[in-house]
């Protein structure tokens, strides 16, 4: 392919304003697929999470061919969490589409990615997406882009960025948003037009930093990254290593182009392309390969620290063996695997303790990693997140994150005390229509488990967005939980009668006829003290029976908690116990007993 004839491109949005669907449309509509084909939906989402979830995880690349060019798509995800994505794969792209919703506008991680691509200098072509909507307000979701790229001092080459309007669901895209119907031929026409090509000396020494890890059975890691200079063949021999270190000699065995979303091999690319290779040992992201006799690695990918950790242990409760993969050694094993592929995430081996301290972006970056690990059969436990704090001039920092929340007026006052006692400071707020947008600055710490009380409090309807703002003061003590919890006496299978006796104590998190174990807890409290309950107690059968003592048993049904809640729920003395069969929550010791003792032992001697 001439070089002038290929387009990189990254898609960066706001999670959920229609980055994949777009995405599908593009592959769709350049006639990639035969007419008989049957095409799925949400090509670029490979992971059974992000089918569920609705969301994009892992950034992928993709291709398509359009008028004798050939476009390289890099589809990244839309959460703040997983923002170390997007800093990796923008370093392939040579333009970026920045997808904005008509009805809501530039939203935080907006803000987020497209600081990012300007920092690299990168052209920016805004879609303003859903035009569909009813509540779409495309003129004024243009001047807010615009107000973004100012406050992000944006170079004047960049700030006079053009504008296509599209509808990425119905599949059409147009110049002129009054105009509705048609194809996305308007914004293939404008990336071709827009986008410049790649740069690099086809005749240079060979420059490929590689931003992103895949995993083949057959061929182990392989990695993948634009070509900034040169070319590479199979065979070909080269070094690898970063700028400043020393490099080691290897040799490719395998290329592989993109085609569509799938991957096919290749004898030869070249400046431009974006490629997997194959037979490197210990690739990892960051690296350059580079020419043996003329070497040059390129710098390496910085990304933004993090802000969250929480420790991973071998399981010993008695549920851990449902689990095929138990052992410290094996836990280690995939957490510095996954170190590999995600440069946002930092493991590191726990002092004078057994376990791992695996610190991330946020809840759902270390949620996802926790849940992907127990569906390939890892059982272990997980005690409840921290915030990282920094010390500077003697006083103590804490990050804070910008809060962002949509919701009717009629439950404002709620979400305002509830923000209020998690030490959240309002910033602005605007009313208008019966909606109310809340703007906050809050600790980390107060985030967590506040989504599932959002919810409750908005009946469904509110909508909440965050992202890392900065390090500021230690804001106090904040209190995770008001009650106590309800903790199993002894091993059992839960019996209908004895849960029934126990319901005016609390609410429960299981239902009759499940295994439990001692210590582990099955429900919250009614007061703020944890009590020991035995929820295995049948009733004593005689051959007397009355028709006022023998009603019906009627449960209230228990409260089913997702991993993210547990994960928020839990105090310290608390962990989430994990294993490809259930999520439970348990004490960290599990003998009454010894729990007492612990805890006097903590209170220290009596005054």
């Amino acid at each position: 392919m001439d070089q002038s004839k290929i387009r990189n491109i990254a898609i960066i949005a706001h999670v959920d304003h229609g980055k994949t669907t777009l995405v599908d449309q593009l592959f769709k509509q350049s006639g990639m697929f035969r007419d008989n084909q049957v095409v799925e939906e949400c090509m670029m989402d490979s992971m059974d999470l992000e089918r569920e979830r609705g969301i994009t995880i892992m950034s992928k690349n993709g291709s398509f061919k359009y008028k004798d060019h050939l476009i390289n798509i890099i589809d990244t995800p839309g959460h703040a969490d997983f923002g170390g994505q997007v800093e990796r794969v923008l370093k392939t792209a040579d333009g970026a589409l920045l997808l904005v919703d008509a009805a809501e506008g530039p939203m935080p991680q907006t803000y987020f990615v497209l600081k990012k691509a300007l920092a690299l200098h990168l052209p920016v072509l805004v879609v303003i997406n859903k035009i569909d909507k009813p509540a779409a307000r495309c003129d004024w979701a243009v001047d807010q882009v615009f107000d973004l790229f100012v406050k992000l001092e944006a170079p004047d080459h960049l700030i006079y960025f053009p504008v296509i309007y599209a509808s990425a669901r119905d599949g059409y895209a147009t110049e002129d948003h009054h105009k509705r119907g048609g194809t996305m031929v308007p914004l293939m026409d404008k990336v071709i037009s827009f986008i410049p090509p790649p740069k690099g000396d086809p005749e240079g020494p060979l420059q490929l930093l590689v931003s992103t890890i895949s995993y083949s059975p057959y061929l182990g890691r392989l990695g993948i990254g634009k070509i900034t200079s040169g070319h590479i063949a199979v065979g070909q021999d080269i070094v690898v290593g970063k700028e400043g270190e020393d490099l080691k000699p290897t040799r490719t065995t395998k290329i592989y182009r993109f085609e569509g979303t799938s991957m096919k091999e290749a004898d030869r690319a070249e400046v431009g392309d974006i490629v997997a290779v194959a037979g490197i040992e210990e690739i990892t992201v960051g690296l350059t390969l580079t020419d043996p006799q003329r070497p040059i690695p390129l710098p390496g990918i910085q990304v933004d620290p993090p802000t969250l950790s929480m420790n991973f242990m071998s399981n010993d409760a008695p549920s851990a063996k449902e689990g095929k993969f138990v052992t410290s050694r094996h836990i280690r094993e995939r957490l510095f695997r996954e170190t590999l592929s995600d440069v946002a995430l930092v493991v590191e081996e726990l002092q004078g303790a057994t376990g791992y301290k695996v610190s991330g972006r946020g809840e759902l970056h270390l949620s996802i990693l926790i849940e992907k690990m127990r569906r390939e059969g890892y059982a272990f436990q997980v005690t409840r997140p921290k915030v990282i704090f920094k010390e500077e001039n003697g006083k103590l920092l804490e990050p804070y994150e910008e809060l962002i929340i949509d919701v009717d007026e009629r439950y404002m006052g709620n979400v305002i005390q509830n923000l209020g006692n998690r030490k959240g400071q309002m910033m602005n707020m605007k009313q208008g229509s019966g909606m109310a947008r809340l703007i906050y600055k809050i600790p980390t710490r107060g985030l967590l488990g506040f989504r599932s009380e959002f919810m409750n409090e908005t009946r469904g309807m509110g909508i909440m967005n965050y992202i890392f703002m900065e390090y500021d003061r230690y804001a106090g003590e904040m209190k995770n939980r008001n009650n106590g919890v309800l903790i199993v006496m002894e091993p059992c299978t839960t019996v209908a009668y004895a849960l029934f006796n126990l319901q005016e104590r609390g609410k429960f998190f299981v239902g009759p006829g499940v295994k439990v174990y001692t210590g582990q807890i099955i429900g919250e409290h009614s007061r703020d003290n944890d009590l020991v309950i035995n929820p295995g107690k049948g009733k004593k059968l005689t051959n007397m029976r009355a028709s006022g003592s023998d009603e019906n048993v009627i449960l209230t049904p228990p409260t089913a908690m997702s991993l993210e809640e547990c994960i928020a729920y839990i105090n310290d003395d608390e962990l989430v116990d994990i294993t490809p069969a259930a999520v439970r929550l348990r004490k960290v010791i599990l003998d009454e007993l010894e729990r007492k003792r612990a805890g006097r032992a903590a209170a220290g001697p009596k005054k």
